[in-house]
């Protein structure tokens, strides 16, 4: 598209400008790559599913025995609400790694993008797929349900967890948890949480069609105590980077969640010298293998035990 400063309505740089003609300019994302379920060279197998508006990647390990169960992971991609996918080369691949290192199941959620789906559409994406997976619990063999999941996943061990916006879409699931199946989260991981504080937030208040302003409890927990005392999950490990620019929001999170009467165990561990998601920007660093560790053992304590 050919154009100029003066057809931009809105600049929300680095991550998405709106002309005024409706088109939206993206700056940020890895491409696309395909799922794949081929179980003879894979360490992990992969698979897409439609659910509804929504969708999700599952990750299942090779070595598996049948009927063999384990820890089920639901992981939300990050990108300020507005870019990024589970299909993309970046989670993909950071899924298939954290699957094979931890020896869990995942289910990765493909949510709807703002501007052009204002929130709350993410959320109500990723919450029927929530919705979606707890039909599995039974056992069930019900048209629309999944054989790996059907077979392999523990619903006695069930994770959340997300990165940047979806680490606030991963909280948020929890907040909203019911009786649909799923609860009692087992556990809940906050990899550099993208939340708000008392500051103006633009891009929020753009993006959200429904906004509460700088205290919404979606945008800022930790303005809410008395919702935070009733996490529903058991513990919940907080990631920091310490030259992150979300690295006190995470702290704030930490804090008010202890201050709470909340009666889970809470655990932060900042990683020095690294910025926002590096984990996705440089996977192979000595940093990042030891955050995607520690992320295994707080997932599937026993599978860490044995390594």
């Amino acid at each position: 598209m050919d154009s100029t400063a003066t057809d931009v309505a809105h600049d929300f740089h680095p991550w998405f400008r709106v002309y005024k003609d409706g088109h939206v300019e993206r700056f940020l994302g890895s491409p696309f790559v395909p799922a794949s379920d081929d179980h003879q060279t894979l360490a992990v197998r992969s698979k897409d599913i439609a659910i509804s508006t929504a969708s999700a990647r599952l990750f299942l390990p090779k070595t598996i025995a049948p009927n063999e169960k384990l820890p089920l992971l639901i992981y939300i991609h990050g990108g300020a609400f507005s870019i990024e996918s589970a299909f993309s080369s970046a989670y993909h691949n950071y899924l298939s790694s954290l699957v094979e290192e931890s020896n869990v199941i995942a289910v990765s959620i493909e949510y709807r993008l703002a501007p052009e789906h204002p929130i709350p559409a993410c959320y109500d994406d990723c919450y029927a797929v929530m919705k979606w997976v707890a039909q599995h619990n039974d056992g069930g063999d019900r048209p629309g349900l999944d054989p790996w999941l059907n077979e392999h996943a523990d619903f006695g061990k069930v994770y959340l967890a997300g990165d940047s916006a979806g680490a606030n879409l991963a909280h948020n699931m929890v907040v909203r948890a019911d009786g649909d199946g799923l609860k009692k989260i087992s556990g809940l991981v906050l990899i550099h949480p993208y939340f708000g504080n008392e500051e103006p937030a633009k891009m929020w208040d753009f993006i959200c069609s429904d906004s509460g302003g700088v205290n919404d409890p979606r945008l800022n927990p930790a303005a809410h105590p008395g919702l935070l005392s009733k996490l529903e999950c058991e513990k919940v490990l907080i990631c920091t980077a310490g030259k992150d620019f979300l690295r006190d929001r995470g702290r704030s999170y930490y804090a008010a969640l202890k201050e709470s009467g909340w009666g889970g165990a809470v655990e932060m561990v900042e990683t020095e010298g690294e910025e926002h998601v590096f984990h996705l920007f440089k996977p192979t660093s000595d940093k990042a293998k030891a955050m995607m560790k520690l992320i295994a053992s707080f997932i599937n304590p026993t599978n860490a035990a044995s390594l």
